[in-house]
């Protein structure tokens, strides 16, 4: 259900450990509700819904991750960094239709690849790629940034690009696999 588009912010927090090793924390979190009608009854979390009715669905999935960073590059032109991500899936599904409603939930942990890649084309120009995945067995998910930067002194900066969002779980308890696709604005602030 629902066309968007719809606004989310994301926080990052990096700390540089050393060198080459860092720690970066993201609060994601994302939560739309629209109104639609199903063209078919529909059964969901012990309750059902007529067809032809309008339906209220709230989709909630917050993301909050911790990184592990090691930067294996530290070149002029590339920066090139690989990890681990502990990331927190806190995930909702709610129907409500007239004074019937029901909702599913989950509240997990799943963990993550990380590779990020910055290369720098001129003195304030740069291309970032930042990607948080892992996929197997019967889920995946997958975050992947691509953006350009602008330097504008030592300690701001502004990027922009896409970012997508996927995955999902098809497991015995749930089915449920979605698509998020973002244009992105970042103000980027170094102490």
């Amino acid at each position: 259900m629902g066309d968007g588009p719809w606004a989310a912010g994301r926080l990052y927090l990096t700390w540089n450990i050393k060198r080459r090793h860092g720690l970066r924390l993201l609060l994601a979190p994302l939560s739309y509700t629209e109104t639609g009608t199903f063209d078919e009854p529909v059964d969901f979390a012990g309750a059902s819904y007529e067809p032809d009715q309008p339906t209220e669905a709230t989709y909630k999935f917050n993301s909050w991750r911790l990184s592990y960073r090691y930067r294996f590059k530290d070149g002029e032109r590339w920066k090139l960094w690989v990890g681990f991500t502990a990331k927190v899936r806190d995930a909702k599904i709610e129907l409500r239709q007239g004074e019937t409603s029901s909702f599913d939930d989950d509240l997990g942990f799943v963990p993550l690849i990380h590779f990020a890649a910055d290369h720098r084309f001129s003195d304030r120009w740069h291309f970032i790629a930042d990607l948080d995945a892992l996929g197997g067995g019967p889920g995946r998910a997958i975050d992947l940034a691509l953006k350009l930067g602008y330097d504008f002194n030592r300690r701001w900066a502004l990027t922009f690009g896409y970012r997508t969002v996927e995955g999902g779980a098809d497991v015995d308890e749930v089915y449920n696999f979605a698509w998020f696709n973002y244009a992105v604005v970042s103000g980027v602030y170094k102490f």
